[in-house]
């Protein structure tokens, strides 16, 4: 392991705004977090989640753009998440937290009803077969997340892969699900296809979207709403 990750690994457990729950305390029984987000914020705005949020890019520019909502970046890789939280925390952002843990665990962390949107941004579409589980729209995803999502809540998938977008559509339409707002080439339609606060959300770029667009890639978007049975 190199010298800057274990940098990062002891930053990251000294930062007020990273959580880093050990795979044992997680197993073992759900998180004091669970149900009391609103306490740790000392708000009870509405909660969006990024999952696989990576550096934090997206997330960070999310909760500068919504002071009035509190943002949650979920990832497994503390090296990268620093970098969100150190700029987080440089900024003075409130209304912020990156958790270190498996998706697959999520409703360890959050109650039912307490999450209003989440956002799937440039998740890896794990093209194999065998690995179709671990895509982030796959329905065993979809039923964690009907359990943490208000009443019409949203999930909102922001990529540059065909696959997975094309994935998440035959999901969408194997389960009677409704999509509110769908793109497959956010860019090129014109933001009056989207109400205010979406296009302003699609001002935010990471630096893997700057270079998809520069290559050529049409960048696709779906917000959709899983209702519960």
């Amino acid at each position: 392991m190199g010298k800057d990750k274990l940098k990062r690994f002891a930053e990251n457990a000294r930062m007020e705004n990273v959580l880093e729950p050990s795979i044992d305390e997680v197993l073992a029984k759900d998180s004091p977090f669970k149900g009391k987000w609103s306490t740790y914020f000392d708000n009870y705005n509405p909660i969006v989640l990024e999952l696989a949020c990576g550096k934090g890019e997206y997330t960070v520019g999310m909760a500068r753009k919504f002071p009035n909502k509190n943002f949650i970046g979920i990832d497994i890789k503390g090296a990268r998440m620093w970098r969100g939280a150190k700029t987080a925390l440089h900024e003075e952002m409130a209304n912020l937290y990156f958790l270190r843990t498996r998706i697959e665990f999520i409703e360890r962390f959050f109650d039912k009803d307490e999450i209003s949107e989440i956002w799937i941004t440039f998740a890896d579409p794990h093209k194999k077969k065998r690995n179709a589980k671990h895509r982030l729209t796959h329905p065993l995803f979809l039923d964690r997340y009907r359990n943490l999502l208000i009443p019409k809540g949203t999930i909102n998938l922001k990529s540059d892969s065909t696959f997975l977008t094309d994935f998440t559509l035959d999901v969408i339409h194997e389960q009677g699900l409704k999509v509110l707002y769908q793109s497959l080439d956010v860019y090129g339609i014109g933001k009056e296809k989207f109400p205010e606060e979406l296009n302003a959300l699609m001002e935010i770029k990471t630096f893997y979207e700057k270079r998809w667009l520069k290559e050529g890639k049409k960048i696709k978007f779906i917000q959709f709403r899983i209702d519960r049975n």
